[in-house]
């Protein structure tokens, strides 16, 4: 007997008004819908490349009256030449090994992005993640996903990114490194290393699942 519940037709809600967390004196709404079933990979890469996130099951999107501010960046990974800046970058990085690991939450990834979350988040909405909400941040997740893992060639763990396979690129869900290796410009370095990856498996883009920034860009 066929499951109703895993093929019916997704819904979407909106939310009500709050503070938005980036320009002071606005309100935020956001429009989620809830992934599940044997439709959660199709809707997830649908709604990724109308600019949903996915936190989890959910995938959301701002849906702010009067104001589009936040944008989710695509990298046509094809079309993609490093600039000299990132090309140093590249080469500055080249010592670390990157592996593609199961999404199974470790205590040294945990580790890791307390330390990252405490020097450059400190007060945010996620200031007072535990083990068990990065558990659930990386292994509840109803679509194909792995994580990153870069390390010194010492085995220290210095950075992570969380990304979803799609079928035309990858989505980096969340990242996230160690802020005592600022001359090494890891943040940035992982967003190439995977367009690299995007590249080298033939796909067309690099999907910014979790990069909402404001525009203007810097």
């Amino acid at each position: 007997m066929t499951d109703q519940r895993s093929t019916r037709i997704p819904q979407f809600f909106l939310t009500p008004g709050g503070p938005c967390p980036y320009l002071p004196g606005r309100t935020e709404r956001k429009v989620f819908a809830r992934l599940g079933g044997n439709l959660a990979q199709p809707l997830s890469e649908a709604l990724t490349h109308s600019g949903f996130r996915r936190s989890q099951s959910i995938a959301y999107r701002p849906a702010c009256e009067g104001c589009s501010a936040c944008v989710s960046v695509r990298i046509r990974a094809g079309e993609f030449c490093a600039s000299r800046n990132q090309k140093r970058i590249l080469r500055r990085d080249q010592d670390l090994a990157r592996a593609e690991v199961a999404s199974e939450a470790t205590r040294e990834q945990f580790a890791l992005l307390r330390t990252y979350l405490d020097s450059r988040h400190p007060g945010g909405g996620m200031s007072d993640m535990g083990l068990f909400d990065y558990v659930a941040m990386v292994e509840e997740t109803p679509v194909d996903t792995h994580i990153v893992e870069y390390r010194k060639e010492d085995g220290a763990l210095v950075a992570c990114a969380l990304t979803d396979r799609l079928k035309d690129g990858l989505s980096m869900v969340y990242s996230f490194f160690h802020p005592g290796e600022d001359t090494r410009s890891l943040g940035t370095y992982m967003i190439l290393d995977h367009v690299r990856a995007a590249q080298a498996r033939g796909l067309e883009a690099l999907g910014a699942n979790g990069w909402e920034a404001l525009i203007p860009q810097d």
